[in-house]
């Protein structure tokens, strides 16, 4: 009964995120543009941002949860880590099988090599010490910006691929109650999140690491794996690399980087295997895409392959 419950809470968290960070980017994406913000600044912070955020919340509530007898923070980096490996070698992988995907050239020459960069800098930076600092916090923070002035530089040539929230037609006032609702329901969402993967991870006596890799980072890629899936049946699917890319980034630079300010995040040392993964995953990317400047069935199948081997091997 106890297993029930929590993995109803479970998803009732994942549900409250994903519905909350919808709320959230179409309120204040719908508020900024009625302030007269440009539509490029709004898709470049709060629409970017925003699909970011149910890790960003399941993360930062994890740092703050952790204990010496609670090691909630496993799930912080597990859930970065293991969404950053699904969203390329699941989503990308599905999306690729179901039709063969453009890559644009700056994509392949610049995002590409600096997901590549930050991937093994977030490695380098928690595996020796142990732990990702504050001052980690701030050097992720400061490529973050960089991050985000290139995509601006970018966005203004007309070379970058920007996404757009819905437009809610309401006025301020319920704007406002969307955007308050939204945060409202990332929060609540993140704290049962944690909470019933955690308790999870105590009834089945898995490790907070496998949870955060497993369920938790599955849980929070469901945005990415729906509009990926949905885009690739439509056959719209040219800007599915480009955005999983870019929401890689900023998992690691914005949501750990964030977390770090907040407080010092454990990096345990069992998470070596799956950095290297992850690293592979960006290089597996990039070869699968070079020659062609696509990703093909081929590459799609290749990448699924290697996403069931790393889960047999999670697994056993």
């Amino acid at each position: 009964m106890e297993i029930a419950i929590q993995i109803g809470l479970l998803i009732l968290g994942f549900v409250m995120l994903i519905k909350g960070a919808d709320w959230f980017v179409g309120g204040a994406s719908s508020l900024a543009d009625k302030l007269g913000i440009p539509q490029l600044v709004i898709g470049l912070t709060i629409v970017a941002m925003g699909t970011s955020a149910p890790e960003a919340a399941v993360s930062i509530s994890a740092a703050l949860k952790n204990t010496a007898e609670n090691d909630s923070a496993s799930i912080a980096i597990g859930n970065v880590v293991g969404s950053n490996i699904m969203n390329i070698l699941l989503i990308l992988g599905i999306t690729a099988a179901i039709t063969s995907v453009a890559v644009q050239t700056s994509t392949l020459k610049y995002e590409l090599p600096f997901l590549l960069a930050v991937t093994v800098l977030l490695f380098g930076l928690g595996y020796f010490d142990g732990e990702v600092t504050r001052l980690d916090g701030v050097i992720l923070w400061a490529c973050f910006i960089l991050y985000l002035l290139y995509l601006l530089r970018m966005a203004k040539k007309g070379q970058a691929s920007l996404e757009e929230a819905e437009k809610v037609n309401s006025g301020p006032l319920v704007l406002l109650l969307l955007l308050v609702g939204g945060a409202a329901c990332i929060i609540i969402g993140s704290n049962i999140t944690v909470d019933a993967a955690t308790e999870l991870a105590r009834i089945f006596g898995m490790s907070e690491r496998l949870i955060g890799l497993t369920i938790v980072a599955f849980g929070t890629s469901l945005p990415e794996l729906i509009t990926s899936t949905t885009a690739a049946v439509k056959k719209k699917a040219d800007i599915a690399v480009g955005n999983i890319v870019g929401s890689n980034v900023f998992n690691i630079l914005f949501v750990i980087g964030t977390t770090a300010l907040i407080k010092d995040v454990p990096y345990n040392k069992a998470f070596f295997v799956d950095s290297m993964i992850a690293i592979a995953a960006v290089v597996l990317l990039f070869l699968c895409a070079v020659r062609r400047k696509k990703l093909t069935r081929a590459g799609g199948i290749v990448m699924l392959a290697c996403m069931a081997g790393y889960m047999a091997y999670l697994i056993v």
